[in-house]
């Protein structure tokens, strides 16, 4: 089983996909944003950089804004100028989106230098910070932000029918609490503790949201739970084979959460978002892009003009319903983590933060 302190190792999915990208590369026929070929410091020429997204299962959100982000911060050798309609990403940048365990897993991966950044709920980077459960004690006070992207939504999902009407009839149940190594994993348990569960007092599983689909479909499960920005694949396609519901969080325990654990919020996913499902009360959590802290300014402070450039404003409007959510104006929202300081540079330019800066941090890599 892994631990945050030994990283799991990159998904066999991720091996494949990684030979393609390199493949790909090589053949002149365009970036292929799945996983990576290899670390930033480790670049194949003199104008040619490679930066890693670490982000989460294939049935996720994570993974598919990971790509979309990957593509609009990308300017490979030899693109066409972007006032000519080519890529408006970092000049001499290759971008990939790769193939995680989830939140805990890329933290783990920064930590040990592995992925330069990726994708976290905030309630998991605030912990990775401070060094707080399931990270050992071990703070990692080098984890920055980027930019607060959108809020992520609780899923519990179980059959039409199943007589699941409320968490607190998870008990004795066959529930998928996510994968080790996930952040969903860790929110699951914060969950089970409000609701006076734990993993005794259930019946747990450890798959990642596909597999928990597949087991509920066969009758094997009688619920799973997962955290993402909605609609989610795996979600999406089970409810596509069978009838399905959304037990909602929307009572006096999870009210009490939000006040115990404030990164959570109240969140609502809407009727017929999943086929045949009503909405649902639930509850949300932002999702970050953090990097390490000690990459250099000048780069961090370039892939966030990127990010916010119009060119990725059209990717992201058209990429995905999520990509929707993710704003200028609410990229501060909600951080649980410092901002690196060459994407603080930035929102200090477009005045979105006021004051004196903060004395200058070394970056060596």
């Amino acid at each position: 089983m892994p631990t945050p302190s030994e990283p799991r190792p990159l998904s066999p999915e991720a091996d494949m996909t990684s030979m393609l990208l390199r493949r790909r590369t090589l053949l002149g026929i365009g970036l292929g944003v799945l996983a990576a070929p290899s670390a930033l410091s480790a670049p194949t020429g003199d104008q040619v950089r490679f930066f890693q997204i670490g982000t989460g299962t294939t049935g996720g959100t994570y993974f598919l804004i990971g790509g979309l982000l990957a593509n609009a911060v990308s300017n490979p050798p030899g693109s066409r100028p972007c006032d000519r309609g080519g890529a408006c990403g970092v000049p001499g940048l290759i971008v990939v989106a790769q193939a995680t365990s989830g939140a805990v897993n890329n933290i783990g991966l920064m930590r040990s230098r592995r992925l330069e950044s990726a994708l976290v709920q905030a309630d998991i980077a605030h912990v990775a910070l401070t060094g707080g459960d399931p990270f050992q004690k071990t703070p990692y006070p080098d984890l920055r932000a980027i930019a607060n992207l959108y809020t992520e939504t609780i899923h519990l999902v179980t059959r039409a029918g199943s007589g699941i009407k409320s968490p607190a009839d998870l008990k004795g149940k066959r529930v998928a609490l996510g994968e080790q190594g996930s952040g969903t994993l860790v929110t699951a348990r914060a969950l089970l503790s409000t609701y006076g569960l734990s993993e005794k007092t259930v019946k747990p599983f450890y798959l990642s949201p596909a597999a928990g689909g597949d087991r509920l479909e066969a009758g094997e499960l009688d619920a799973f739970l997962i955290v993402g920005g909605y609609p989610l694949p795996a979600v999406a396609d089970l409810a596509r084979r069978i009838p399905i519901a959304l037990v909602p969080f929307d009572d006096a325990r999870a009210t009490q959460l939000m006040k115990r654990l404030p990164h959570f919020t109240e969140a609502r996913i809407e009727a017929e978002t999943y086929d045949g499902v009503p909405a649902t009360r639930s509850l949300g959590v932002g999702a970050m892009w953090v990097v390490r802290g000690d990459l250099k300014p000048e780069l961090v402070h370039d892939i966030t003009a990127a990010l916010w450039n119009s060119q990725t404003r059209s990717m992201l409007d058209n990429g995905h319903p999520r990509g929707r959510s993710i704003q200028l104006a609410t990229a501060l929202a909600g951080l649980s983590v410092p901002l690196h300081p060459g994407a603080e540079r930035f929102y200090r330019a477009k005045g979105l933060i006021k004051g004196d800066p903060p004395s200058k941090a070394p970056a060596t890599h």
